[in-house]
């Protein structure tokens, strides 16, 4: 008597129904996501109306509502929460702007941003970027807006471009920050090598494509490239940004900038693109990431010539706003052209 099932077939259709399970819990949630959030704006509004400028009865009302809301339907109806409801509502107050890619976790964190520019900005990114609500914290606590600002003289074009999509991103300012915090390596202090800060970069690079913004598809570490007389040079990283369609050299410095240093990356990017980029490829953009820079040879070297050859710092702890403060005035002062 022959087999009675076969295991290939069973396996096979195993796998279909488990991607059909799948599928459907992740419409599932989705509408279960986008059905709360939206019941969540409109507690809110209904709260915010319901007080209007009435303070005394905004806090009775809080009191009753949490009340009654959590004898019937159980936890999640604290006052906090009812607070951050309303919160939601003034924040967005048009329900269509809601985003159904972001979380009620995502939208926890962006109503805690006073500003509207600045919180647009970070919804927008944490949509078009896929951010969990892990990396959107990052991004907030890290400064994202403020360092990408800091690097362009008319700051604010940039992010109206970036949130109203008027214009996409063509040039390398647009995608450049400064400092670069690289919190996420764990190197205290500043007494390791260019060897150690590359090694630590590739073994969290899901964390440095995410400091290094969108578009990055990294492409390799100490790439090599030859000259007509055989002598051998090496790229500690290279990367392809696919929105400016050029490859963009990382040359990892752990001391100050030096004259050198922007000469080297000038030669690494001139012989880079004489013998690796393609037709249709931009041109080949240099980024020196050092431990500090010093802005004598930023304004007179190649760095302030428009070159595509940049210079930025990194950080190797999360700073806090008055260190980062300091660092970024350094930076837009540079951006608007007044060092001397």
């Amino acid at each position: 008597m022959g087999q009675l099932y076969d295991p290939a077939s069973d396996e096979a259709i195993y796998q279909s129904v488990r991607s059909t399970l799948e599928s459907a819990r992740a419409k599932a949630a989705v509408a279960v996501n986008d059905a709360m959030v939206s019941a969540y704006w409109e507690i809110g509004r209904q709260i915010t109306e319901a007080q209007g400028e009435r303070a005394e009865y905004g806090k009775h009302l809080m009191e009753y509502l949490s009340e009654r809301l959590t004898k019937e339907f159980g936890k999640g109806f604290t006052i906090r929460n009812l607070q951050a409801m309303r919160q939601f509502f003034l924040a967005f107050p048009i329900v269509n702007t809601l985003c159904s890619q972001l979380s009620w976790s995502h939208y926890r964190l962006l109503i805690r941003i006073e500003d509207r520019e600045r919180r647009e900005f970070y919804a927008h990114a944490a949509v078009e970027d896929h951010w969990s609500v892990r990396q959107l914290d990052r991004q907030i606590h890290s400064s994202y807006y403020e360092r990408l600002l800091a690097t362009h003289e008319d700051h604010r074009e940039v992010v109206r471009k970036e949130i109203q999509k008027v214009e996409p991103v063509t040039k390398a300012d647009d995608i450049l920050k400064d400092p670069y915090v690289l919190d996420f390596l764990d190197l205290s202090g500043s007494a390791f090598l260019e060897a150690d800060l590359e090694q630590a970069l590739m073994d969290k690079l899901q964390e440095f494509l995410l400091e290094l913004g969108k578009g990055f598809a990294f492409v390799a570490r100490q790439y090599r490239i030859t000259t007509a007389s055989d002598s051998h040079y090496y790229i500690d990283l290279v990367f392809y940004h696919c929105i400016l369609k050029c490859y963009i050299l990382i040359d990892l410095k752990t001391g100050k900038l030096t004259p050198q240093d922007v000469g080297q990356m000038d030669f690494y990017v001139r012989l880079f693109d004489d013998q690796c980029t393609q037709p249709n490829d931009s041109p080949t953009i240099g980024i020196i990431l050092c431990a500090d820079r010093d802005e004598t040879v930023a304004h007179y070297s190649a760095l302030a010539e428009d070159k595509g050859i940049f210079a930025s710092r990194y950080l190797t702890y999360l700073p806090t706003e008055e260190e980062l403060a300091q660092v970024l005035e350094t930076t837009y002062t540079l951006a608007s052209g007044e060092a001397e």
